[in-house]
């Protein structure tokens, strides 16, 4: 009486395993519609090849921007000298930049350094147009792992291609170069700055390679735009400063007082 009682079961066991197994098969298959595996390849085959080679320069940005990314935050493999890097970081930023150029504007001096401080202010609003212009059309994001910091909060940046801070290295190493820097040691110096800015975008996981890269690169273009468009003191004078500094000595009297070389 007891060996039928076990062997139905067994056989009942075996019923519904087989059972199960052949719905399990259903089901997977139910989601892939006939020859599926082939119709996946002859779609990989049919894309152009310049599709396919974007998108693996695409992974391999990626990749490499997510393993450069070392000084995210804290915790991070080299989360120690995020400070320092930050420190590079903040060289590169647009305020420090336009305000040195202002107040060595303003501050006065020879009629050449005035017109290298105009053209360097001047360098660095067209960079800013540019850059947020080709941002705001691109509209990529930035990386997962990048943490916003202060300044860029305040200045509302979202976007991440391309890089405001290599374009902005790159435009005024090359303005340094030509317009202030002579000894070859000096020289060294600002292309050195103008590499470890963009490093530290790609250490703090601001940016992605591309970004940097492409960045640096319209960076060093900007300033052919920018020796084109320079403009020379006298011009700035006729133009601008005069009527400007006739305006605000009516609006305020005595209490303006320039230093300009009128």
């Amino acid at each position: 009486m007891s060996s039928p009682r076990r062997s139905g079961s067994r056989g009942t066991g075996g019923g519904n395993r087989s059972s199960a197994e052949s719905r399990r098969r259903s089901s997977s298959c139910a989601h892939l519609p006939s020859g599926g595996q082939t119709e996946d390849f002859s779609v990989s085959l049919s894309q152009p090849m310049v599709s396919i080679t974007l998108r693996f320069l695409l992974a391999i940005d990626l990749w490499l921007s997510k393993r450069l990314g070392v000084c995210a935050c804290e915790g991070s493999p080299w989360g120690g000298i995020r400070p320092l890097v930050r420190l590079v970081e903040l060289s590169g930023h647009v305020v420090p930049w336009l305000v040195g150029s202002v107040y060595s504007l303003l501050r006065g001096g020879s009629a050449a350094e005035q017109e290298v401080m105009l053209n360097l202010a001047l360098a660095l609003l067209l960079d800013l147009v540019l850059v947020r212009f080709v941002k705001t059309l691109v509209r990529r994001r930035r990386p997962a792992q990048s943490r916003p910091d202060v300044l860029s909060s305040l200045w509302g940046e979202r976007y991440s291609f391309p890089s405001g801070h290599a374009t902005r290295a790159a435009m005024c190493a090359r303005f340094l170069l030509a317009q202030l820097a002579d000894g070859g040691s000096l020289r060294g110096l600002v292309v050195g700055w103008a590499a470890l800015v963009g490093l530290s975008r790609l250490l703090l996981a601001r940016h992605y390679v591309t970004d940097v890269g492409v960045g640096l690169a319209m960076g060093y273009c900007q300033y052919e735009l920018v020796e084109r468009l320079w403009v020379t003191w006298g011009c700035a004078q006729d133009v601008l400063l005069t009527p400007l500094g006739e305006r605000l000595r009516r609006a305020y009297g005595g209490l303006w007082v320039s230093d300009w070389k009128l």
